[in-house]
C-alpha cells in the first residue's frame, strides 16, 4: 500500500495507526448508507467510520468538520463552533484546490493549509476511528485522541 501524506503525518508525530484498503466503486455522493457500505467492505461498525466536512464561513474562513459519516451534520452547531453566523460546506470543484483531496478521500490530516478543526464529541467514544487517508479506498485507523492531537481539533457537538 502507498503511503499516503495523512500517514507520512502520522508516521513523523510518531502515531501508531493502521491502514485498511476497500474496493472503491466511485459512488461519492455520500448520500445515506456510504458509511455503511465502507464498513461493511471493511468489516467493521459504521458508526466508527469519520468523515470529514470542509466549510466555507460568512467571513471566507474555511473550517474542517470531523464526525461519525452515520449522521449528519447539524449546521447551526457547526456555526456555534466556528463562530459565525454563516456556514456551508464548499462546492465539491472547490475541494482539490483547497484541500488536494478529492470527494470520497477527504483526510483531516494533510491539506494543503491547516484549517481549524472540529471532532464531534461522540468520536471519544470509541477506542478506535476510521478516517480517510486521503484517497478513495483507503482509510487509516487511530486512536480518537491522537487525531485531536495532530489536527489540533476542538471538540464539539456537530450532530443532529
Amino acid at each position: 500500500m502507498k503511503k499516503t501524506n495523512a500517514m507520512r503525518i502520522l508516521d513523523n508525530a510518531h502515531i501508531q495507526y493502521t491502514a485498511a484498503s476497500y474496493e472503491d466503486d466511485g459512488e461519492h455522493e455520500l448520500e445515506r448508507g456510504a458509511a455503511e457500505m465502507l464498513a461493511e467492505k471493511l468489516g467493521i461498525d459504521a458508526a466508527c467510520v469519520f468523515k470529514t466536512i470542509v466549510m466555507r464561513t460568512d467571513t471566507k474562513e474555511i473550517c474542517v468538520f470531523c464526525q461519525s459519516a452515520t449522521h449528519e451534520i447539524n449546521l447551526k452547531k457547526a456555526r456555534t463552533a466556528a463562530g459565525c453566523k454563516e456556514i456551508a460546506p464548499v462546492k465539491p470543484a472547490e475541494l482539490l484546490a483547497l484541500t488536494g483531496y478529492v470527494r470520497g478521500g477527504c483526510s483531516p490530516l494533510g491539506m494543503k493549509r491547516q484549517y481549524r478543526t472540529f471532532i464531534d464529541s461522540q468520536v471519544l467514544q470509541h477506542p478506535q476511528i476510521y478516517i480517510s487517508a486521503g484517497v478513495r479506498g483507503q482509510q487509516i485507523m487511530l486512536a480518537p485522541n491522537d487525531l485531536i492531537a495532530v489536527t489540533k481539533a476542538q471538540i464539539c457537538d456537530l450532530i443532529l
